[in-house]
């Protein structure tokens, strides 16, 4: 088992690293004041950004497998984890390198599933960044951590599919750019087979019958792009706008999932290592009872264990990455659900001592701590429960013990 990066990721460390100092970083304030501000999304300097980083080959770095004719910087998930983590400190960033979830888990989707004519439609505007897309799978009056609870529907008719149902926590669905839904549904009213019963069919935005409800708060916090809750109403679509074949929603969605969340995990590491640069410089700067907080036993300890537990978190995604590369998801699917639990606990621990660390300034937008603390605790819920993937490692661990 080795994690030794390619030239090639190295060189594309080092390149993101120097975009993000001359252009990112200058931008950040600005990002934050135009597009939650003044609810002005995306901001103007976007395209801009998304110009300059195509141009040095930063873009589209997370699928090894595209056409020739489809830009990219093709990194397998080992070469593209660090990279996450470099651009995780700066979430809205990632969208300058085309790089944006659930854009990047809806390319890979169609990159595996798409036909011809879907790719060419969907697929090619969506690796040149011409426009945003969704993923249609949670709803709010079903336990969606069971993906068999799922009650939207997608009934044929013909050579049309009619949809109807109500989904939340929709990301992206708010962005004015958004032209494409990916939506899971019922197809076999009957659920013969529970896993076997959804499909997943692709949905224009301006299809006639979606509607966007509302675009809630999580954790206090406005997503400029949004976190929607939409309903479709007798929206129809043609048959040919189904992936794979009916009954693979389930395919179709784990293969989906296992790639994003180790982009999730590596970009919250990446969050991990701010805060605690950021606890480090405030414990090396301030006074309290006569000595540096960096003095004190206690933020000492603080300190060793934040670094303890990322590179703990670190090796063990990066593990994930290799497997994933070397074997396929089905054989890291341990790895992925360790992960996806590990690194949001570390990370709201990490930023709760940092935010300790430097007191009621910690709790205001002076610094990100807060706001990096919340996505933390709200990562235990997105992509899966932490209940549903220690429930998959327990039952991995005791089929292992039991051979």
């Amino acid at each position: 088992m080795e994690f030794e990066y390619s030239e090639v990721s190295k060189r594309v460390q080092a390149d993101l690293r120097a975009f993000i100092a001359e252009e990112v970083a200058p931008r950040d304030a600005d990002w934050h004041r135009i597009a939650e501000g003044e609810g002005i999304f995306p901001p103007p300097f976007m395209e801009e950004l998304k110009a300059k980083a195509k141009a040095r080959g930063l873009w589209n770095l997370f699928l090894p497998g595209l056409e020739p004719h489809q830009p990219g910087t093709r990194l397998s998930n080992l070469d593209y984890a660090p990279c996450a983590e470099i651009m995780g400190p700066y979430m809205w960033a990632v969208e300058a390198f085309n790089c944006s979830h659930p854009d990047s888990g809806n390319m890979e989707t169609l990159h595996l599933f798409g036909t011809p004519e879907q790719k060419a439609a969907w697929l090619d505007p969506l690796l040149n960044g011409d426009f945003r897309s969704a993923i249609c799978m949670t709803e709010p009056d079903v336990a969606s951590s069971d993906p068999t609870n799922i009650h939207t529907t997608i009934r044929r008719e013909g050579d049309e599919y009619v949809v109807n149902g109500r989904k939340w926590f929709i990301t992206g669905a708010a962005d004015p750019r958004c032209k494409v839904l990916l939506v899971m549904g019922l197809t076999d009213s009957d659920r013969r087979d529970p896993h076997r019963s959804h499909s997943v069919v692709l949905v224009p935005m301006d299809a006639p019958g979606v509607k966007v409800i509302r675009n809630p708060t999580v954790m206090h916090h406005l997503a400029a792009e949004g976190h929607c809750e939409l309903t479709f109403t007798d929206v129809r679509v043609p048959v040919t706008n189904r992936l794979a074949e009916e009954g693979d929603g389930f395919r179709i969605a784990q293969a989906r999932l296992g790639p994003g969340r180790i982009h999730h995990c590596m970009r919250s590491i990446g969050q991990c290592e701010q805060a605690l640069k950021l606890m480090v410089e405030r414990a090396g700067r301030r006074r309290t009872f006569g000595s540096l907080l960096q003095d004190h036993g206690t933020v000492m300890e603080w300190i060793a264990l934040s670094r303890a537990e990322i590179e703990q978190a670190r090796l063990l995604v990066l593990k994930t990455a290799w497997m994933m590369d070397k074997y396929g998801a089905k054989a890291a699917r341990r790895e992925i659900s360790l992960i996806k639990v590990i690194v949001p606990r570390i990370q709201t621990a990490i930023c709760n001592r940092a935010i300790q660390t430097f007191g009621a300034a910690g709790l205001t937008p002076d610094t990100p701590l807060a706001f990096l603390w919340t996505w933390g605790r709200a990562l235990q819920i997105l992509d899966g429960p932490d209940e549903v993937h220690l429930r998959t490692i327990a039952r991995l661990e005791i089929k292992d013990q039991a051979r």
